[in-house]
């Protein structure tokens, strides 16, 4: 469960607002689908106050657990394991999923082989010159899909990979002179050109 909260909390905000909101959640013993479901809206958002946006994503989780229960009694690993086509189509009919947080729960909850796309990979693929700055969610998904072996465990390190390597690297402000994929990368040639170097 805690996946699928970690999931849906880290929406507009940094995963450190986030381990904050779970602890909180820990504290109150309040991260299973029972007490969720128990908890009011109101009780849900002033524990995940510090994911940001509160009050929505208390509102998001309350649309998921009041999901699990009606369709699976409350039994989330029932809902997990549906095959992942009709287990994404399930998520992404929730109000409050888009295809980032579904992604993120079918490979790192139920284990399927999806790769997630973020920010992050839009942003290197693009600095890259591997896909176009405005390519559609699921146009850069399938291009990681159709070229990789399907597996959890490669996709969820890929995934990390490029989470960290935006994070400390490929940043807004990009550190072109301590990445080492510099001399694969258009966005770096074309800062370099442009400055003379």
């Amino acid at each position: 469960m805690e996946v699928i909260v970690g999931a849906i909390l880290t929406q507009s905000t940094n995963w450190q607002n986030v381990e904050r909101a779970i602890a909180h959640l820990k504290e109150h013993n309040a991260l299973t689908p029972q007490r969720l479901y128990k908890l009011s809206e109101d009780q849900l958002a002033e524990l995940i106050r510090p994911a940001g946006y509160f009050r929505q994503k208390a509102k998001k989780l309350k649309v998921f657990i009041t999901h699990l229960y009606a369709h699976y009694d409350g039994d989330l690993p029932t809902m997990l394991a549906q095959p992942t086509s009709k287990l994404r189509a399930e998520l992404l009919s929730l109000w409050g999923i888009g295809p980032e947080t579904a992604d993120s729960i079918l490979l790192y909850a139920a284990h399927k082989p999806v790769f997630v796309v973020d920010a992050y990979t839009q942003r290197i693929c693009s600095r890259l010159g591997l896909a176009s700055e405005k390519i559609s969610y699921d146009k850069l998904q399938e291009l990681f899909m159709r070229k990789l072996p399907k597996s959890v465990k490669l996709f969820n390190e890929y995934h990390a990979l490029l989470v960290r390597h935006g994070k400390e690297i490929c940043r807004p402000k990009p550190r072109c002179a301590r990445c080492v994929l510099a001399h694969e990368c258009q966005f770096c040639r074309r800062s370099s050109s442009a400055l003379g170097r």
